[in-house]
């Protein structure tokens, strides 16, 4: 048997709220009942009800002080709420409105009446809570995909990387890739989309299809991100974009090649040295058919490392942290961790950095390269 349908009742009057009981519970819903404000707001975030019937004329707190504080609890926000009211003037019911109450019952109300809007609310939100669900699966599915997308270190043992990833929302803007480009040299990727919706988290499967088909020993590095460049900006809407840096490894060579493209300086700490910017102007990726890519070769030695970041690391606007600010900060954490073992630095650096578990106003993605 399927759980019965549970409508809070909050009303000052015991006959108003005896009556209303009867004829929910007749009809097999669970009555639960309140006579005043901070009662009712108890029970609905203890029980849980899938519909409230709220008076508005109440002593002390009133039912607009009621839904005000309802819809301000995240427990209790989406519980539909309908007013009982002796009241029919207008703006009244527009003031319910506006704070949030999908309908009316005016008193002295019928019980037919009462049933009738207590059936067509409960299968609104019915439908409405089946969409949020099915939209919800639909998002983690893109979660789960772009995940999976996203290489680990134990998968690629000789690109030597450790890395951090936290979207902002399931559907995440930015992204990195690792790419074994021949025995002797591997291809760091790391982007920063304009945007966090699902259209632009499919996207980030065809970035890493255009990187695998592109990031190949017959190109140059330059000359890999000018093609995918020119497929983008074929491909992406308008409005969009993103910025990227692109890190060339040759280890036989000891040569890193790093490619930006409108993205954050990389990091570089030499073994035993303090880490500094590397800056390398370069037009963003998906904007421009004549882009043009910055590119700065680097004689680099075993033990040297890399740091490559999107924006959402270094930048707060709830904290007032500008991206000068958030970039010092970061190379001060970056020299006391240069004999941290990579694997552990992404934790370590975003533990000190966010000073704990870090709250994200944006992605959050670092990769942290080794020689």
């Amino acid at each position: 048997m399927a759980d019965a349908y549970s409508i809070l009742v909050v009303d000052d009057n015991q006959v108003n709220l005896k009556l209303i009981e009867k004829v929910l519970t007749k009809e097999g819903y669970v009555a639960l009942l309140a006579n005043n404000g901070p009662d009712a707001r108890h029970i609905a975030a203890q029980d849980h009800p899938d519909l409230i019937l709220l008076d508005i004329e109440m002593p002390g707190e009133d039912g607009f002080e009621v839904i005000r504080k309802l819809k301000h609890d995240m427990a209790t926000a989406s519980i539909p709420v309908i007013f009982l009211t002796g009241v029919s003037e207008v703006d009244v019911k527009l003031k319910g409105f506006e704070l949030g109450a999908v309908d009316y019952i005016v008193k002295p109300f019928h019980s037919q009446e009462v049933l009738a809007r207590v059936r067509i609310h409960l299968k609104l939100s019915i439908a409405t809570n089946s969409l949020v669900q099915d939209q919800a699966r639909k998002l983690r599915q893109v979660t789960q995909a772009q995940n999976a997308m996203l290489p680990r270190p134990e998968d690629f043992p000789d690109a030597r990387f450790s890395a951090f990833y936290l979207p902002l929302e399931e559907a995440g803007g930015d992204f990195y890739d690792i790419l074994n480009i021949s025995n002797q040299i591997t291809g760091y990727f790391l982007a920063d989309y304009a945007g966090h919706d699902i259209e632009t988290s499919y996207a980030t499967a065809s970035v890493k299809a255009l990187l695998a088909q592109n990031c190949t020993p017959v190109y140059s590095p330059t000359e890999s991100m000018k093609m995918i460049n020119d497929v983008l900006v074929e491909i992406l809407p308008w409005e969009k974009y993103l910025t990227a840096s692109y890190l060339h490894l040759n280890r036989g060579t000891r040569i890193m090649n790093l490619v930006n493209a409108g993205h954050p300086p990389v990091v570089y700490m030499p073994k035993g040295k303090k880490p500094f910017f590397i800056n390398v102007q370069g037009d963003i990726l998906g904007m421009f058919a004549d882009a043009t890519f910055g590119i700065k070769k680097i004689a680099v030695n075993d033990g040297d490392r890399f740091f490559v970041y999107s924006d959402g690391l270094v930048e707060s606007t709830e904290k007032k942290i500008s991206w000068p600010t958030g970039m010092n900060e970061l190379l001060c954490i970056l020299e006391g961790l240069g004999n941290v073992d990579l694997a552990d630095v992404p934790t370590m650096l975003i533990s000190r950095l966010f000073n704990g578990e870090p709250v994200p106003e944006d992605d959050i993605v670092l990769l942290c390269i080794e020689v």
